[in-house]
C-alpha cells in the first residue's frame, strides 16, 4: 500500500509517499479502507521534533490521527461495528490508503467522508479547553485564532452551551465567523481594544500560537482562565498549555450527535491526495485556515 511516512525530523519537505507493508487491526481495533485523512497542526508539530509527550515518536514514522474510511477488518472484541461500515474516527499513520483505528463512530448520515475526517481530533480539542478554561453558560469566551478547525468547534460547541463567543480571524474569515454565531474582530494592531468593545471577557483560548498569551491574561485578568493549545511558552506566564488528548471515543459520540441534530458543521477548505502531503503541511502551518483541510487516498 501507499503511505507517507518521514525519516528525519524536519520541514514539509522530509515526507515521502512511500510502499509499505498493510496494518492489521489488533484487539480492539479496527482497519478501515482510508477515503480521507484530517490534516492536523499536530501532524507537523510531530513531523518537525517538538516535544509532545502524547505522541512519542520512533523514526521512520507514518503521519496523521485522523481518518474516515470503509471498515475492512475487526479486530478481536469488538462487537459493535462489521465489515463495510462507514466509520470517522482517530488511529495512526493514517495518511495511507488502509490505517487502524482505535476509536470510532459511525459516520452520520449525509456526511461525506472528507468532511468526516477533519472531525475527530477537532471535536476532542474543542470539549477539552472548553472544559480546561472553565467556561459557563451566560459567559463570554474569547478565541483567538478562531476560523480553524478547533476554533469552528469551539464556537459551534460553546453556543449550543449558551456561552456568548468572541472570535478573532483575518478580514477575510470575519463573515464565517459571524455565521458560527460569533461576535467577530480582526487581530493585528488595536485588537484587544477592539475585544473590549464588543464585551466583557471571562475566559481565553489562544489556538494560533500568536504571541498574544499576555493580552490575553489582560482580557481576563486571570491566567488560568485562559488556554492554550499552540504556544509552548505559554506555561511561563502561568497559562495552562493543553496538548494531552482527553476521551476520543466521547469525543466522537458527541461530534456523531452534534452533526446529526445540525448543530456542527465544519467545512472543508481545500483536499490534497497523498502525494501533497507536503503542501497539506506548508499551507495548514501557514494559518487562515477556514475550517479544514484533508488528505484524500
Amino acid at each position: 500500500m501507499k503511505k507517507v511516512s518521514f525519516a528525519e525530523f524536519g520541514g514539509p519537505g522530509v515526507l515521502r509517499l512511500v510502499d509499505a507493508e498493510e496494518p492489521h487491526a489488533g484487539p480492539g481495533q479496527i482497519r478501515v479502507a482510508v477515503r480521507a485523512a484530517g490534516v492536523n497542526p499536530v501532524d507537523w508539530r510531530i513531523r518537525e521534533g517538538q516535544k509532545l509527550g502524547a505522541h512519542p515518536v520512533e523514526l521512520p514514522s507514518g503521519v496523521g490521527l485522523d481518518a474516515a474510511g470503509v471498515v475492512d477488518e475487526v479486530g478481536e472484541g469488538v462487537e459493535e461495528v462489521e465489515v463495510g461500515a462507514h466509520v470517522f474516527g482517530e488511529g495512526s499513520s493514517t495518511y495511507a490508503e488502509f490505517a487502524v483505528l482505535s476509536a470510532w463512530a459511525r459516520m452520520p448520515e449525509g456526511v461525506t467522508f472528507e468532511e468526516a475526517a477533519g472531525y475527530p481530533s477537532v471535536v476532542e480539542t474543542a470539549l477539552r479547553i472548553i472544559r480546561e478554561v472553565g467556561v459557563q453558560s451566560g459567559q463570554t469566551l474569547l478565541v483567538s485564532g478562531a476560523s480553524g478547525g478547533v476554533g469552528s468547534a469551539v464556537l459551534q460547541i460553546a453556543r449550543e452551551r449558551g456561552i456568548t463567543v468572541i472570535g478573532t480571524a483575518g478580514t477575510a474569515n470575519q463573515d464565517y465567523l459571524r455565521s458560527l454565531g460569533a461576535l467577530a474582530t480582526t487581530y493585528g494592531e488595536g485588537w484587544v481594544e477592539r475585544v473590549r468593545q464588543l464585551g466583557h471577557v471571562d475566559a481565553a483560548l489562544d489556538l494560533a500560537g500568536s504571541g498574544v498569551i499576555r493580552e490575553l491574561v489582560d482580557l481576563t485578568g486571570n491566567p488560568r482562565k485562559v488556554v492554550s493549545i499552540a504556544d509552548l511558552g505559554a506555561p511561563e506566564l502561568g497559562v495552562r498549555f493543553s496538548g494531552v488528548a482527553g476521551s476520543v471515543p466521547e469525543a466522537l459520540a458527541v461530534a456523531a450527535d452534534l452533526i446529526a441534530r445540525g448543530r456542527l458543521r465544519i467545512p472543508v477548505e481545500k483536499s490534497y491526495t497523498l502525494a501533497e502531503a507536503a503542501a497539506a503541511h506548508s499551507d495548514s502551518q501557514a494559518g487562515h485556515t477556514r475550517g479544514r483541510r484533508v488528505i484524500v487516498a
